[in-house]
């Protein structure tokens, strides 16, 4: 049976949401780094949004947890959500479904770790069904019970981002957490010079504005605003702009939309104008540019703390919201350059070992955890899932 199996060889399982290209880039980078020998089994409702992934691992696609068929009873849609949960709608038979199908898994498979990136239902589910899970980190208020039992929960916690950007309620989860800053993204970027070339920009001062993928981007009125307040800049938007029927558009603002050459962009900018996304997020520190933070709306206000926490650890200059007028641009341009530390920001950025590292705690929490020997447990009071 599976559950004498060296732990060595059991599967790890790993749920993947599937908004945006983050989570999957992440995944790719953590089980590809992982043994060959190790299984690995993905949980995800997309296929098609994962890099190219090594032998020895698999997808599985289910149901969405999170989006609705048209087929679910509106009536068990009154129900109260209970505080413990967070989107466990009633009814639901696609839920029913990739539940089902995890918890198979469990049974026929029984996993040596489940890494969750990222539901507390699916992290519960996995303890509930005796399988250790390993839940990723996030910025954000989750004090609620339901992020509260996933993550006290947890063998262990993988935190993709430098430990001083750490929310200070995170302190009694520090023995368990682990931090890999760069996990999964593109952290190498080119010369400024080499940038500007490719992108055919000169020697114009360039201002960046950079919009996620999992919102609706930042309103393009303020934007002009700025760009009528700096003439001699040129500006630049990449990604998704709310357009503005009342925004007066001046000649040196540009909107690019997606864009596939972000890194050139980033890399060719003076200074930075951005949402806190974590693709986006990792490559300014790696550019070390001067920097001006706008949190996008995300749950439980990911961005807004992710912001704030950039702020204290001197990478960013966190703002609310984008200024609603010229001489308030002024002021936060200049207190954007007063306060630049390039160091400081490479310093957070990371580095191209941190899937290889993240790797290799996984796997000796693992061990730990399915191979203690009993003095181990008797004499050794610490904490296993320590990195």
């Amino acid at each position: 049976m599976r559950d004498f199996a060296p732990p060595d060889l059991r599967p790890f399982g790993y749920f993947v949401h599937h908004q945006g290209r983050g989570h999957a880039e992440r995944c790719a980078a953590l089980v590809n780094a992982l043994p060959e020998a190790r299984p690995v089994r993905i949980f995800c409702a997309r296929d098609d949004i994962f890099p190219p992934l090594r032998p020895n691992v698999t997808i599985t696609r289910i149901p969405s947890l999170f989006e609705p068929t048209g087929q679910e009873p509106a009536g068990a849609a009154l129900l109260d959500t209970p505080e413990t949960m967070h989107c466990a709608p009633v009814g639901w038979r696609g839920i029913r479904r990739a539940m089902g199908q995890m918890a198979a898994f469990f049974m026929a498979e029984a996993p040596a770790l489940m890494i969750v990136d990222v539901s507390a239902e699916v992290a519960q589910l996995a303890r509930l069904c005796s399988v250790p899970h390993v839940k990723i980190l996030q910025h954000g208020d989750r004090t609620d019970p339901g992020h509260r039992a996933a993550y006290d929960s947890a063998a262990g916690l993988l935190a993709p981002f430098h430990s001083a950007l750490d929310q200070p309620e995170w302190a009694g989860w520090a023995d368990r957490t682990h931090h890999a800053p760069g996990l999964g993204l593109r952290t190498r970027m080119p010369s400024q010079d080499a940038a500007r070339q490719r992108l055919g920009l000169g020697g114009a001062t360039v201002a960046l504005v950079v919009s996620g993928q999992g919102g609706n981007g930042l309103a393009e009125a303020p934007l002009g605003v700025a760009a009528r307040g700096f003439p001699q800049m040129r500006w630049i938007t990449i990604g998704e702009v709310q357009r503005d029927w009342h925004a007066t558009v001046p000649p040196n603002l540009e909107h690019r939309g997606w864009v596939d050459t972000a890194s050139d962009h980033i890399a060719a900018a003076d200074v930075v104008v951005s949402s806190t996304g974590n693709t986006t997020c990792a490559q300014v520190l790696s550019a070390a540019r001067p920097w001006i933070v706008v949190p996008e709306w995300r749950y439980f206000d990911e961005q807004v703390e992710k912001a704030r926490a950039l702020d204290s650890a001197g990478a960013a200059l966190h703002l609310p919201h984008l200024p609603g007028s010229a001489h308030r641009w002024r002021r936060v341009m200049h207190q954007a350059m007063d306060r630049h530390d390039p160091d400081r920001q490479r310093a957070l950025a990371g580095n191209p070992d941190a899937a290889t590292d993240a790797a290799s705690w996984l796997e000796r929490l693992s061990a730990r955890l399915w191979d203690m020997a009993p003095d181990f447990q008797h004499h050794d009071q610490k904490d296993p899932t320590h990195a």
